[in-house]
């Protein structure tokens, strides 16, 4: 048995250095993780890799040293996560006090044997094995494993939850900006940059007024302001390159957008002092950023008072293409602002035609020429 063992290690010396002391898969992928991605990509990256690490490879796997890692182990990790209520593995809701003044914040499923099967997706399943694989590789990479045992493992077979339908029609959006607009919301041109340009939170968020051009009507986004292990942080770079195109902007966004420029003009007058907002088109009274989680519960309270479905902001986006054809947005534009790589893509979206009430409704909202939008359009963008 030892005579055996002996050979193998001489023949593995053959090929390559030997570790003298193998680490365990929890030791691993804390190194991989503040040695290798911390220092060299992007904090979000980093905190999807730690959370992904420490609520799903490490209970599981973290006690396997490295090299004893198989394929088995793996894969049975893999076929267990679907089945895994996650409340119950992380103790969610023991973690909850049994007695709180607010109903929603007591022990409620989990704690008290009512599991709640807050099962993991098939996405999530997917992006912890991709965690783990990604850190075997950079093993192999330093010539501490032969091969990634987790590339040779399949995803198992999951049903597609049914969801409810989770963005609006083209009358909801409408209702909603209607709303928005008549109780003067602050965030006014932030939800209409969000349901017409389907622009994401955090790039609605880190829109600089110099890269707004009103009379010219175009926006380009390359900015995102994120919230990322307690830490907000100004990104120059966005989710993806096509993300950094310039947009042209509809009436409806430029109305919006100077309501929002004579606004925030009007909040400095008031305070009688300069505005420290470092450019920012949306932030504070007092000029700070908005928190992330402000504006989801700012969007949540917004369409409460609208009288629409509840929805995520990210869930906006599907509306998008369906709002700018109910504005007569010419299809080449708005296959600039959609993204598309080919017209046939938004002309599917431009045969779903509204009712010409919804059309009117929205026109009027983008209208700049009439009641609180009578601006002089030589009016130019005044970076604060």
């Amino acid at each position: 048995m030892v005579h055996d063992k002996y050979v193998k290690l001489i023949n593995e010396a053959k090929d390559k250095p030997v570790a003298t002391a193998m680490p365990t898969v929890e030791r691993y992928m804390a190194y991989w993780l503040s040695e290798v991605i911390e220092p060299n990509r992007e904090p979000q990256t980093y905190a999807q890799y730690e959370t992904l690490t420490r609520l799903y490879v490490v209970p599981e796997l973290g006690r396997k040293r490295l090299d004893r890692l198989t394929v088995r182990d793996v894969q049975q990790w893999v076929n267990k996560l679907p089945a895994t209520c996650q409340c119950c593995a992380q103790g969610k809701d023991a973690a909850r006090p049994e007695h709180h003044i607010d109903p929603r914040k007591r022990r409620r499923c989990c704690a008290i044997r009512r599991c709640c099967k807050a099962y993991p997706s098939k996405r999530t399943i997917q992006a912890a094995r991709n965690t783990l694989r990604a850190a075997l590789s950079h093993a192999q990479t330093e010539e501490i494993l032969s091969r990634n045992v987790a590339k040779m493992v399949k995803l198992p077979t999951m049903r597609k939850r049914l969801q409810a339908r989770s963005s609006w029609s083209v009358d909801e959006a409408r209702q909603f900006l209607e709303s928005a607009r008549e109780h003067e919301d602050p965030l006014y041109a932030a939800w209409v940059l969000i349901l017409v340009l389907g622009l994401r939170k955090g790039e609605v968020l880190g829109l600089r007024w110099e890269d707004v051009d009103l009379e010219s009507g175009e926006l380009s986004v390359s900015m995102q302001l994120q919230r990322v292990r307690g830490q907000l942080i100004h990104k120059e770079r966005t989710k993806t390159e096509d993300s950094t195109d310039v947009l042209p902007l509809p009436a409806i966004c430029v109305t919006a957008l100077r309501i929002r420029q004579k606004r925030q003009e009007a909040e400095c007058a008031a305070r009688k002092q300069r505005w420290t907002g470092k450019g920012l088109v949306f932030t504070t009274r007092p000029g700070q950023p908005i928190e992330p989680r402000n504006l989801n519960r700012s969007f949540l309270h917004r369409g409460t008072h609208a009288g629409v479905r509840a929805i995520r902001v990210h869930d906006t986006r599907h509306t998008c293409g369906s709002l700018l054809a109910a504005l007569d947005i010419h299809p080449r534009t708005a296959m600039q602002i959609l993204r598309h790589s080919q017209i046939s893509i938004t002309m599917d979206i431009y045969t779903q035609v509204p009712a010409e009430v919804t059309r009117e409704a929205l026109k009027r909202l983008g209208d700049r020429l009439t009641g609180a939008d009578d601006t002089p359009r030589s009016t130019a963008v005044v970076a604060p």
